[in-house]
């Protein structure tokens, strides 16, 4: 773990974590197939499951023991698996099932936990273990996201005032924020890929809680993103 950095930042950031796992979770619950609901248990299990190992390996000083390994390791044991996970759910008949059934307002409401990321993000700069560029400070506007996501979610998909298109473009415009930040972080990370942040590289993702950042949330984050846009886009043919 970090060293001399105040406790509630950690606590806030594991319960972020949580309040990701748990919005996921009640998107699979509210799911539109029994089929689909009847996997939630499961699949909490599974999620659960990994960000045990995550915690394990970070803990072990797996990720941040060797900063010059390439390709880096928390590239390839914590975020290269998600990504896999997420290519083979959309290309699996079961797995497009699995997306197409999954309650769009659940999953819109869970990029709220990008309000509370921010601010962790802001609070590790203060204390040294990110970049200024990875904050709202600097090149990271993914707060944004966070912050129209119940407007989104509460007039497009509860009141139904907003048409499909507006929908759309809000998904596609988060996205974009997602991305800009990701890879911000990955270039200022310390490993033979860094290109920004020299002085001050983003050090928190290599240790505990904070590597579930980019190895849970900012995936499941991304999955929801390309989620919604899958159902819209049906929803737009029909």
């Amino acid at each position: 773990m970090l060293e001399n950095l105040p406790i509630y930042i950690s606590i806030i950031f594991g319960l972020t974590t949580l309040a990701t796992l748990y919005l996921f979770y009640r998107a699979v619950i509210n799911s539109r197939s029994a089929t689909t609901s009847r996997l939630a248990n499961s699949i909490l299990f599974g999620l659960l499951s990994w960000l045990v190992i995550q915690a394990v390996l970070t803990l072990n000083k797996v990720y941040n023991a060797n900063t010059d390994s390439l390709p880096p390791k928390i590239l390839l044991f914590g975020i290269l698996p998600t990504i896999i996970t997420i290519i083979l759910l959309f290309m699996l008949p079961k797995g497009r099932a699995f997306i197409d059934n999954l309650s769009l307002k659940t999953i819109t409401y869970l990029h709220l936990v990008r309000i509370p990321v921010e601010l962790v993000l802001f609070w590790l700069f203060l204390n040294k273990a990110v970049p200024q560029l990875m904050t709202f400070e600097g090149r990271n506007f993914d707060i944004l996201a966070g912050l129209t996501a119940p407007l989104i979610a509460y007039f497009g998909l509860t009141k139904n005032k907003l048409n499909r298109q507006i929908l759309l473009v809000w998904n596609f415009i988060c996205l974009a924020l997602l991305t800009n930040i990701v890879v911000n972080a990955l270039f200022s990370a310390p490993s033979p890929l860094q290109q920004f942040a020299l002085d001050q590289p983003n050090i928190a993702i290599l240790y505990f809680p904070f590597s579930w950042l980019p190895t849970f949330i900012v995936p499941v984050v991304l999955f929801s993103h390309l989620t919604a846009i899958r159902q819209l886009l049906q929803l737009s043919s029909q």
